[in-house]
C-alpha cells in the first residue's frame, strides 16, 4: 500500500480518537461494518470514495480532511478543519 494510503488511514483514525469514538460507533454511523473500518485504518484495504465520503460525515469533518492528512505541519489548516468542519469557505463581499 502506498504512504499516502496508510496516511488517509492514519488520518481517519486520529480524527476518530479526537473525536472519542470507538470503531464500532464509526461503524454504525457511516453505515459500513466495524470490520471494515478496522482494516482501512490498519492500511489493509483502501476505501473507495463512497466509503471516505460517509467516514468524512461521520466523522462531521470535509472529506479534504481525510485526504490531506499527513501533510504539512501540525498546526496546518487541516487542524482547522478538523476542530471546525462547518465552517464554510469565506467569501469576498
Amino acid at each position: 500500500m502506498t504512504s499516502e494510503f496508510l496516511q488517509v488511514a492514519s488520518q481517519i483514525k486520529n480524527i476518530r480518537l479526537l473525536r472519542k469514538i470507538s470503531q464500532n460507533e464509526l461503524a454504525k454511523r457511516a453505515k459500513v461494518s466495524q470490520s471494515s473500518i478496522s482494516e482501512i485504518e490498519a492500511g489493509k484495504r483502501i476505501p473507495a470514495i463512497p466509503t471516505l465520503t460517509k467516514l468524512a460525515a461521520a466523522l462531521d469533518v470535509p472529506v479534504t480532511a481525510l485526504l490531506e492528512g499527513g501533510r504539512g505541519g501540525g498546526d496546518s489548516d487541516q487542524d482547522t478543519n478538523i476542530h471546525h468542519s462547518n465552517c464554510t469557505t469565506a467569501t469576498s463581499v
